[in-house]
């Protein structure tokens, strides 16, 4: 007689939602809605819940090649900006594992991006409240209880799904991020398997097979273009590199890191920005592209140095670095090769490139809301471009009947501008939207955080608290 096989295990209950709606749920736990969690887990008025489809956090793990920084001071961490006394800073997580003194004597400004990387790991391991391995599926408005409604499904470990719930919530902050952009002439092949075709953000996990290819084309004139070039550069054989470096900007061109130039960075430029007229504001973003798109100094002094040393024998070095090409198509030559048709725009001339593997530094864009927002859709209000309108507190303009709020993170370059995905205003748009979900200002912001004026309007009123007090003169006893 055979045994009885035991009963196969029932998949797990979904966690209990409270009856009472939440006051806030969070979808995507990137850098924006972490430091949005860090800087809500103090204000115990307020119950709040993030939800993440991955099954833990993860930052850019295609690019935290070796040596590669921020490229801003760590004080752009998840909280600081906001709330310098906050336990979930940068300097305290360096505390914690005992490393502030190590940290003091390196004389860092510009952490290693594998650092922040870890760091962020810690707050979202040590955060309530975050739970990873659930998609959120839909959200709806209920009128009848004047709340979202949030559907979602639990995740085991391999992504499949374990259990459907569904919270209720009076607001909603999205920051789902954003996702690697693939140029359409290219789709194809990253899509096809056999020859190595990949976006830079998934490098790291494919360099030992692109440094095995006879020949690399890297495309991209970015920050992440540099950094994988010059990583495939440093471990390729003197006189035998065989790299090609493409971009379609007109230079291989340095980031804007001027003092004043940073300060499109600050609050002051998001305000000003905010109030321009939709056309101006369309022209402005493509037109400030080197104040985020550029190369940071250090990194074109590295490949420049690079370079160099290897002509110190005679001899230049298997590259070649071509900025003002636009690739048109591109297919497949047999099974093993790829064969580019370039066109370059101030020559009007065209020709074509036979290579091995492709990296793709082509960037990223905003991931569309529209999936997440469907049952939303008839309630949202859109401009000229038929994208939404979002308001100065980050939050999309719905529909009056819509009591609760909306706000959007790392999603808003078309009405905040350049500083939207920027690390350094994180901490202080997540004080924006604590400060209007409370109704007070638990996080108090400065009145004024630039030396220019942007625009002729008046220079903001600064802070009385910030204000020089006046002398009172001694009196004699």
């Amino acid at each position: 007689m055979r045994p009885t096989p035991p009963p196969t295990p029932a998949a797990p209950p979904a966690r209990r939602e409270p009856e009472a709606p939440r006051d806030l749920v969070g979808i995507g736990i990137g850098p924006s809605n972490l430091s949005l969690a860090a800087l809500a887990h103090p204000l115990t008025e307020l119950d709040t819940v993030f939800y993440e489809q991955r099954p833990a956090f993860d930052w850019h793990p295609g690019l935290l090649i070796e040596g590669t920084t921020l490229q801003v001071p760590f004080l752009a961490d998840l909280v600081t900006l906001a709330d310098p006394a906050s336990p979930w800073t940068f300097l305290n997580y360096l505390k914690t594992r005992e490393r502030l003194f190590p940290f003091y004597f390196a004389e860092r400004f510009h952490i290693h991006r594998a650092e922040y990387a870890a760091y962020c790991r810690w707050v979202s391991d040590s955060l309530p409240g975050l739970h990873f391995g659930h998609q959120v599926d839909a959200v709806r408005w209920n009128h009848e209880r004047d709340v979202f409604e949030v559907d979602f499904t639990q995740l085991d470990s391999d992504g499949e799904a374990e259990a459907l719930g569904r919270t209720h919530t009076r607001n909603i902050a999205l920051g789902i991020g954003t996702a690697p952009h693939i140029p359409e002439p290219l789709r194809p092949l990253v899509e096809a398997p056999g020859v190595p075709v990949l976006h830079a953000a998934d490098y790291l996990q494919h360099r030992e097979r692109l440094l095995s290819a006879e020949h690399i084309t890297v495309i991209g004139s970015g920050q992440s273009g540099a950094e994988v070039y010059l990583d495939l550069l440093k471990n390729r054989p003197v006189g035998r590199e065989k790299i090609h470096w493409l971009a379609r900007t007109e230079a291989f061109a340095p980031m804007e890191y001027s003092k004043l130039g940073l300060e499109h960075f600050t609050p002051d430029y998001t305000h000003y920005f905010h109030a321009l007229p939709e056309s101006v504001r369309d022209r402005l973003v493509p037109a400030q592209w080197q104040l985020h798109k550029g190369i940071d100094g250090d990194t074109i002094t590295a490949i420049h140095d690079e370079l160099y040393r290897r002509t110190l024998h005679g001899g230049w070095p298997d590259t070649v670095l071509t900025p003002g090409v636009l690739v048109r198509t591109a297919g497949r030559i047999a099974t093993t090769r790829i064969e580019l048709h370039l066109e370059h725009v101030e020559q009007g001339s065209r020709s074509r490139l036979t290579t091995d593997a492709v990296v793709l530094a082509t960037g990223y864009r905003e991931r569309p809301l529209d999936r997440i927002l469907a049952g939303l859709d008839p309630y949202l209000r859109r401009d000229a471009s038929g994208r939404p309108r979002i308001d100065a507190q980050h939050r999309l303009v719905l529909d009056p009947a819509v009591a609760g709020a909306v706000h959007v993170q790392n999603a808003e370059s078309h009405t905040h501008g350049v500083g939207a995905p920027d690390l350094g205003l994180t901490a202080w748009r997540s004080a924006n939207i604590l400060n209007s979900l409370t109704g007070k200002d638990p996080y108090p912001l400065p009145g004024r955080t630039a030396f220019t004026t942007f625009g002729l309007a008046p220079q903001p009123r600064i802070p009385s608290a910030r204000r020089p007090r006046s002398l009172t003169p001694l009196v004699a006893d």
